[in-house]
């Protein structure tokens, strides 16, 4: 007896094999799927190219620079998915779904890893990042999404890659003078971050920056962002993120920012603000009742955070220094905002009314 014909027949690939291979994407919740119907990142394209391309080149003569949407698109996924420069071509030239989205048919087109890196750096430099991001956040304005309700403000660690330094280093690091370090050995200095820092936190340690965010209570969306080493107080960033838009509305805040409420108040809004506890003087039930209503807007930031946490596989940066660690900040705020408004658009679509009104 044959043992073979025990088990299913190969199929060979059909004409329709792509087509299938796209259903059947879609059909097990495919994310890149709904980007592409909801979200047209040709929008990007102006802002993009005045920023990438040279303005003064004398002739068409030598390579073609890849087109700056598609390396947008790249970086996108690479932050949406948390990979790296090598994981992202690898990931690009394995996987359907990645090549369909960035409109690439052939392996041959994939951007290498140093292309990648080029295209972010390039980005990095020129503070692309902030702009795109306040560039995405006049679209959703003018596709009829409003922010006038009340805003939170809360902050969380960006882990930097540990570093390995002597005490003597360390501390003149923490005293401002890290420039001073390591310039005998000018390759070992570029692998060295001055800027991270260590901090705890109900007992565990932490090195690298703070993310402090302003965000929607309604919407939950991001609307601004500021980007500090992880030592700094979380208190200390609230005030630099509230703008005339502001005024007359609700702030929602953890314990962490009691004693704020006079400086809040001089923006023109109105702290609401978790009460604290103390040793040998704990919540009362009025305040633990109070707390809990309050949460129930102030844990909406939560969200925001976890889904940066385990959708786009954490908050962490894999470069040296705070000016990347802010750049890296202002593209998860993007990405972030980019699959936000799909959600909305999908799930809470009254929200537009204004728009098609």
């Amino acid at each position: 007896m044959n043992k073979l014909s025990r088990y299913r027949n190969r199929i060979n690939k059909s004409l329709f094999e792509s087509e299938d291979t796209q259903s059947a994407l879609s059909d097990l919740g495919n994310p890149l799927s709904a980007l592409e119907c909801l979200i047209d990142f040709e929008l990007f394209r102006p802002l993009l190219e005045e920023s990438l391309l040279k303005k003064d080149r004398k002739n068409n003569a030598g390579r073609k620079a890849i087109d700056p949407v598609l390396m947008f698109k790249v970086l996108f996924l690479q932050r949406y998915y948390g990979l790296g420069d090598h994981q992202i071509q690898y990931q690009i030239v394995d996987r359907t779904s990645f090549r369909r989205f960035l409109g690439i048919e052939s392996v041959e087109e994939v951007p290498d890893e140093k292309t990648v890196w080029k295209y972010r750096e390039a980005l990095t430099a020129g503070g692309v990042y902030d702009r795109l991001f306040g560039m995405f956040r006049t679209y959703m304005e003018e596709r009829g999404l409003v922010f006038n309700g009340g805003k939170i403000v809360d902050a969380s660690f960006v882990i930097a890659p540990r570093q390995r330094n002597t005490r003597d280093e360390n501390s003149t690091i923490k005293e401002g003078r890290g420039d001073e370090l390591w310039n005998d050995n000018p390759h070992k200095k570029c692998h060295k971050d001055i800027d991270a820092r260590w901090t705890k936190k109900r007992g565990e340690s932490y090195y690298g920056y703070k993310n402090h965010s302003k965000v929607c209570a309604k919407t939950k969306v991001v609307l601004a962002y500021e980007t500090t080493s992880a030592s700094v107080h979380d208190s200390k960033e609230v005030t630099a993120l509230l703008t005339e838009e502001d005024k007359g509305k609700p702030l929602y805040l953890d314990a962490g920012y009691a004693g704020k409420e006079d400086e809040i108040r001089e923006y023109g809004m109105t702290p609401v603000i978790c009460e604290k506890g103390y040793r040998n003087h704990p919540l009362t039930e009025v305040q633990k009742t109070d707390n809990r209503e309050k949460s129930k807007v102030r844990s909406r930031v939560e969200h925001v955070f976890g889904f940066m946490e385990q959708s786009m596989n954490g908050l962490f940066v894999r470069t040296v220094g705070i000016i990347r660690a802010k750049a890296n900040i202002a593209l998860t705020s993007l990405v972030y905002n980019i699959c936000r408004f799909c959600q909305i658009v999908r799930y809470h679509s009254d929200w537009l009314a204004v728009c098609r009104g």
